[in-house]
């Protein structure tokens, strides 16, 4: 039995998102605010902290509020119309959430609250969690209650003649204020049976979750109960002090969330929950009884004799009852304090070696942090598997489903350190007898991350992307999600390269706000400098970008990737020509020459002709996609006009190389250097034309250099005089206006925009 996926919808960012879980671990990534916190809050408030949980309605999508307060309108408008109320159905609005879960026939005493026909023969469940009015026709009533009153105080202020300045507006004035004030007063979760048979596929990311008949009925009591135990890990951790919350003793599956951090704490719970003597002792736990035992004696000897002059002292005043102090002592109380757990350190003096010790605090808070969550997985496993005295209190079955939330796990941890924990998280959960030879209890980690290295260390099909949408100009921005798994489909040949090459490149495309594909290590070196340096460039300097080295060869293999994540991508890439026997040629007009680049040929621009290839606009350069509303560009060499030796021509490029010296003749002219920089020097003093130099430039470029001569340009004393090669500045703005505009859809602030605004 496992969780096979989740569908959230109308909560917060997420309005209809699935979200497919992995049989062992699956990970959340994406850019920031891309609805991965809501998604991580959502399974929190359905699953793991129902009772304590207050839902509000900030946790409706945005979307949804004109609308709650439309319906909300409707029902005054009939009232005053003495017509009819509609009915009080708000079901298109309310988040919920779906949990599908697979379980076979055999299993069915564990699942028999869910099972929806009689027929049921095995394979998926679903259980609808949605936040809903207690009763809707109550809450209705009450609603127009509230608005009558706020109405008639309304009326009779402003029917008075004195002039008390502007007219009071009383609450409720409209149906979210109203739900917002009173929400936990008429709303509750409530849960429903799903029909397998109408679970449908997503549309591009977006879900599309069953639709509820009006009449359908909840179902009683806690549809997992028994079945699931939930236990999460939130991001803020506090570490370095107690935050006070929760009970030491509590272990149960909600504390996780809530439960101070400290190591001292844990060991304690740890303690009262598995090991205490006290409780339900076993022939095991007698010697320590007795040791306990004998130091009380010992202890109530010593306090006597040290107090008997004091209590001798306030009996002679008259004083009654008499006093007897008395110990009790308990073996966790020697974790009550803040050096009850200490790190070691070991020093070298001479021959000898000194263990010296720390406190918990004195160290590190990355380490602390490690120690700590590992710690509470051993936790969280012992609990679920009810290792030592909390085995013998309970005798209801173990629940067959063991569900771990992890938020942002890389907190204070270094990055080798974010690998080694994403690593070896799922085997503490698994390391016990009973998990290691059975397959009817299964673990299920989710995981919430920042962090590329955490998503360098898991498989691409346990990675769930989240997409951030534009908004619509009925829709404010939200989220979908992409299961990496079905991006490539049964091309096994791509899947490999592209997670191969994720694997070498360590590249944060999944966390990125853009993405731009450069040919060579010169490019990956140059064109990060031309952002750095050029002011219309400036817009590219304060976003997320992720640069990717990958030739034109290769480059369109991420085409599904990307068309997938919905990433605005430029291409920066190499025109390639060739002539009819496939070998490498000085671009030409006319003389019926190809491109051999890939990324030209089969995905942006989709054509191969030299001539219509140079001919092309800039905006014609560009590929959109909808409705994913994305879109792609390649930036390949295009004719320029410049002046050589007192002749105006157009320079035909081939490779950033020689577009860098078209656009900067004069100054590799002026200048001596070696390498390539001395080459191109020569061919520019030994060239008549740019026919000329354009063939000297592609016989220098035949011996390699390239990433060299980059780097000799890095230490220009004046990096703002190296004018970066047209198709780059045009591409570049290109991106530049893609993100300004996307930035708007998704209501973020311009960093430029906004700086520009403060200094007027």
């Amino acid at each position: 039995m496992h969780i096979d996926l989740v569908e959230i919808s109308n909560f917060r960012k997420l309005k209809a998102a699935r979200i497919g879980i992995s049989s062992e671990k699956t990970v959340f990534v994406g850019a920031n605010n891309s609805g991965k916190t809501s998604a991580m809050v959502a399974l929190r408030c359905f699953l793991v902290d129902r009772e304590r949980t207050k839902f509000s309605l900030n946790d409706f999508t945005l979307c949804h509020w004109p609308t709650i307060d439309t319906i909300g309108k409707s029902w005054e408008e009939a009232k005053e119309a003495n017509t009819a109320l509609p009915d009080p159905i708000l079901s298109s609005i309310l988040p919920f959430l779906d949990v599908w879960i697979v379980a076979d026939k055999s299993e069915a005493h564990f699942v028999q609250k869910l099972i929806p026909t009689l027929d049921w023969d095995g394979g998926r469940l679903g259980v609808r969690l949605r936040v809903e009015p207690k009763d809707a026709v109550q809450f209705q009533k009450d609603y127009l209650t509230a608005r009558d009153e706020a109405r008639r105080i309304e009326e009779a202020d402003a029917n008075t003649e004195e002039d008390k300045g502007p007219a009071v507006v009383l609450w409720p004035r409209s149906l979210t204020e109203f739900v917002q004030r009173r929400f936990s007063t008429f709303f509750t979760v409530k849960s429903y049976i799903l029909d397998p048979a109408k679970l449908m596929d997503p549309d591009y990311g977006e879900a599309k979750p069953q639709v509820l008949p009006d009449d359908a009925l909840p179902i009683d009591g806690e549809p997992f109960k028994g079945l699931i135990r939930i236990d999460e890990i939130g991001a803020q951790r506090g570490f370095g002090q107690s935050d006070g919350l929760g009970d030491s003793n509590d272990d149960g599956p909600a504390a996780g969330s809530t439960a101070t951090r400290r190591m001292s704490d844990q060991l304690r719970r740890y303690w009262n929950k598995h090991l205490d003597p006290f409780e339900n002792p076993d022939p095991q736990d007698i010697e320590a009884l007795r040791a306990i035992e004998y130091a009380q004696r010992a202890f109530d000897e010593r306090l006597k004799a040290g107090f008997s002059a004091a209590l001798q002292e306030m009996e002679g005043l008259g004083y009654h009852p008499r006093l007897k102090i008395s110990t009790r002592l308990k073996p966790v109380d020697g974790l009550n304090h803040e050096a009850a757990v200490q790190y070691m350190v070991s020093v070298e003096d001479g021959e000898n070696t000194l263990e010296l010790n720390l406190p918990e605090d004195s160290n590190g808070l990355g380490y602390q942090n490690l120690i700590s969550m590992i710690f509470r997985l051993m936790s969280f496993r012992d609990a679920w598997m009810r290792v030592g005295k909390i085995g013998g209190v309970s005798d209801t079955l173990i629940p067959p489903l063991h569900l771990v939330l992890i938020e942002e796990p890389e907190a204070h941890l270094h990055t080798q350190v974010q690998q080694v924990f994403i690593r070896q998280a799922y085997k503490v959960l698994r390391k016990h007898t009973e998990l290691e030879k059975s397959a009817a209890l299964t673990t299920q980690l989710i995981v919430s991350t920042h962090s590329s290295h955490v998503a360098h260390e898991c498989h691409f099909d346990q990675l769930r992307y989240f997409r951030r949408l534009p908004a619509t100009k009925t829709m404010v921005p939200i989220s979908c999600v992409i299961d990496l798994a079905t991006v490539f489909g049964s091309d096994a040949g791509t899947k490999r390269f592209v997670t191969r090459y994720i694997k070498v490149t360590h590249c944060d495309l999944f966390f990125a706000d853009a993405a731009v594909f450069v040919e060579g290590p010169a490019e990956r070196i140059l064109v990060p400098f031309f952002v750095r340096h050029h002011a219309d460039l400036a817009a590219l300097h304060e976003s997320y970008i992720t640069w990717l080295e990958i030739g034109g060869s290769h480059a369109h293999r991420l085409r599904g990737l990307i068309e997938h994540l919905g990433l605005t991508t430029l291409i920066i890439t190499d025109l390639d020509a060739k002539d009819t026997a496939n070998h490498s040629a000085v671009p030409k007009r006319g003389a019926g020459l190809k491109s051999r680049n890939p990324t030209l040929t089969s995905w942006c621009p989709e054509k191969d002709d030299l001539d219509t290839l140079l001919g092309l606009k800039p905006d014609e350069k560009s590929k959109r996609y909808e409705p994913q509303r994305f879109s792609v560009r390649a930036a390949y060499q295009c004719p320029v006009e410049i002046e050589f030796k007192g002749t105006k021509s157009e320079a035909l490029c081939n490779t950033l190389e020689d577009a860098l010296v078209m656009q900067n003749h004069g100054l590799f002219a002026a200048s001596a250097g070696t390498g390539l920089w001395g080459k191109f020097k020569t061919a520019i003093d030994d060239s008549k034309d740019v026919s000329e130099l354009s063939g000297k430039i592609l016989e220098a470029l035949k011996n390699g250099g390239k990433a060299e001569f980059a780097l000799n340009l890095l230490e220009l004393e004046n990096p703002e005089i190296l004018q970066p090669p047209l198709y780059i500045l045009e591409g570049l703005k290109w991106l530049s206006s893609q993100l300004r505009e996307r930035q708007k859809d998704l209501g973020i602030a311009n960093v430029g925009e906004t700086q520009e605004k403060l200094a007027s």
